[in-house]
């Protein structure tokens, strides 16, 4: 079999997001997080990404179960890390000031020698925003809010004295030195959601946009990377298993996005979606240890 990567000559690239904290001790943590990043690396995976949220979310146990912030968790896996790219899947627009933000992903850039990648969407998890005191304006509000950030990250990316009137930012004069190390800046990825205003804001302003559902892509010259939460089996049974449990906890489209089988299974599951043009596919290792991660490596061909 073809490694994945290379079906119908389309040559796409693999992302591993990490998005459960769960262990018995916090001392523990962060080596536990930087394993499962550097054995992405060391198994041939393009890219490492965490979630942007300070709660956990509802099917990973919600607000009870650990969270660690995204930024200072990248900065250290930048640190930990040489070849993969480094991003968040993705910043909620709500909770930092565009300036801010882009001074805090230049910096990653900076920590991981140009590595940075700026995943940016709408922001959704309103039980966040109330627990935090952060406000939460309507759709709409929030989608003004995004298009206006990615104008303010891309300006101070590529320019040193920056100023900025919109709606909902302002900025007079804003310095960002050191510049980042990737010439124009770090890439932008918009959080797709198949929204129509959305993709107008990533054909207008974006390199990226992520998808979950299935893959279509948008008109603009931009990379459409797909991710998918992956649940990695033991077995047929197991498999048959896990699918079931979906079935009943979930509505199609609400599992249509789900990666379900055993490792060696994964490049067939995922073939249609390369297929389709996905330049990307990143697997959200909800439950997958450094084993796991590995085999999937392994799996696709990642590395020769």
């Amino acid at each position: 079999m073809a490694p994945a990567s290379s079906y119908l000559g389309h040559m796409t690239r693999f992302g591993v997001q990490l998005p459960n904290f769960s262990q018995p001790d916090p001392i523990d943590l962060f080596e536990h997080v930087a394993e499962l990043a550097t054995t992405a690396e060391s198994s041939g995976f393009d890219s490492v990404w965490v979630m942007d949220h300070y709660f956990q979310l509802p099917p990973l146990g919600g607000p009870d179960q650990p969270m660690l912030e995204a930024y200072t968790l990248l900065g250290a896996l930048a640190a930990r890390t040489q070849r993969v790219q480094l991003g968040t899947l993705v910043t909620g627009v709500t909770y930092r000031n565009p300036g801010i933000l882009a001074k805090m992903v230049t910096t990653l850039d900076i920590i991981s020698k140009g590595r940075a990648v700026l995943g940016i969407g709408g922001a959704w998890y309103d039980v966040e925003h109330q627990g935090l005191g952060i406000e939460y304006p309507s759709d709409r509000v929030r989608l003004d809010m995004l298009e206006e950030a990615v104008q303010v990250c891309r300006a101070m990316f590529t320019g040193d004295d920056v100023s900025f009137t919109g709606t909902h930012y302002r900025l007079d004069h804003a310095r960002n030195l050191p510049r980042p190390v990737q010439p124009g800046g770090p890439k932008i990825m918009i959080d797709g959601g198949g929204e129509k205003r959305t993709l107008r804001l990533v054909a207008r302003y974006a390199d990226k946009c992520n998808v979950t559902g299935d893959v279509g892509r948008d008109p603009s010259e931009v990379d459409v990377t797909w991710m998918s939460p992956l649940i990695l089996t033991a077995s047929d049974e197991n498999t048959a298993d896990m699918r079931e449990m979906l079935t009943a906890a979930g509505s199609p489209e609400e599992i249509a996005g789900f990666t379900v089988g055993q490792p060696h299974e994964i490049p067939d599951l995922v073939a249609g979606h390369i297929e389709a043009g996905a330049d990307e596919v990143i697997f959200s290792f909800a439950f997958a240890d450094a084993a796991g991660i590995a085999a999937v490596g392994a799996a696709l061909g990642l590395v020769g």
